[in-house]
């Protein structure tokens, strides 16, 4: 079947392909270190959004069962961001997860998530990685509230 032209398409690629991407995109997040699985999205052959998997964030979440979408980062292709959700949200139900999860700042908008499904499960107080035990260098980003959606 040929590729018709502004068609978006789903592609395998890399976690160093898809933090490439986050790096030189996304406007307020760092690449990840750890994964389940990335996917890109290309439209007449260019790379334009990919979407990174990985274990919950919040080690509570953590239970198995459940999947965290940690990045979803495109070059503003329209309809790029939902088609992503919905395909990861596709795959983890392919491969068992009965719970997918995602966060986003309380200042956007959602509707990428909405039109896949998705809902509004809690709003996140702003936190802070950093400990006396254990000192970590802040994003900005994480003195943000946000809103955690749940997918599936």
């Amino acid at each position: 079947m040929e590729n018709r032209a502004g068609v978006l398409k789903a592609v395998p690629i890399t976690l160093r392909q898809a933090n490439e991407f986050v790096k030189k995109y996304h406007r307020h997040n760092k690449p990840v270190q750890g994964y389940k699985f990335c996917i890109g999205v290309e439209k007449d052959g260019k790379l334009v959004g990919v979407a990174i998997v990985g274990r919950p964030v919040a080690r509570n979440l953590d239970d198995g069962k459940t999947a965290e979408i940690t990045r979803v980062c495109t070059d503003g292709t329209k309809n790029a961001n939902s088609f992503l959700y919905s395909r990861c949200k596709r795959i983890c139900q392919l491969m068992g997860y009965e719970r997918v999860i995602t966060y986003t700042l309380q200042k956007e908008s959602g509707s990428s998530l909405r039109a896949v499904g998705a809902v509004q499960e809690i709003e996140v107080r702003a936190a802070t990685w950093d400990r006396p035990s254990r000192r970590r260098k802040e994003q900005k980003v994480y003195q943000e509230p946000k809103v955690r959606w749940r997918l599936l």
